[in-house]
């Protein structure tokens, strides 16, 4: 009999153990701080969309290993096809723009800033040109529709009543360093 005695008092603490566990279960499960099944489904619902926002955030950023070798070959490419690699093919394409619009170069000076650190060194441009003013309008847009880099910072026009129209332009280009 002792043995049977220590078992069923065995068995009695597993059954209180149990009964424990099953109460702390159920009180945890219609407590306020776990909430309704329809709190939890909202919960739930929100916390998907917030996912899934999270997602499209950081979309872009896949990948971004290759994007960047991509984008350093591009800038490569447009540095060799925007920017001259002489300060003489500044002076001879601007010739080009000029003779093929009829406009006549009076002055122009070149100023060459230092190199910036991503290989290219900014040039200043101040030109004095003359024309009509049809040409010295296809003139500037040529200038920003050339294949050579240019940006137009000002444009002031003078003239007379009868003659050419003069043109005064400060614009910006760059040289690429390296060949």
């Amino acid at each position: 009999m002792p043995e049977l005695k220590g078992s069923r008092r065995k068995l009695q603490v597993a059954i209180a153990a149990m009964v424990a566990a099953d109460v702390v279960a159920m009180g945890v499960f219609f407590s306020p701080l776990v909430g309704s099944a329809e709190s939890r489904r909202i919960n739930m619902s929100q916390l998907s969309a917030e996912l899934k926002k999270k997602t499209r955030e950081v979309e872009p950023l896949r990948d971004v290993d290759k994007k960047m070798g991509l984008a350093k070959g591009q800038i490569s490419q447009f540095y060799k096809d925007r920017f001259a690699l002489r300060d003489s093919d500044l002076t001879t394409e601007l010739g080009k723009l000029a003779s093929a619009n009829g406009v006549r170069i009076m002055q122009a000076k070149y100023k060459q800033e230092d190199l910036t650190g991503a290989g290219v060194a900014p040039v200043e441009i101040e030109g004095n040109f003359s024309g009509d003013y049809l040409q010295l309008i296809r003139f500037i847009n040529a200038l920003e529709r050339s294949k050579q880099f240019f940006t137009v910072d000002s444009v002031s026009l003078a003239g007379e009543s009868s003659g050419p129209v003069k043109l005064d332009v400060k614009m910006h280009s760059f040289l690429r360093s390296g060949a």
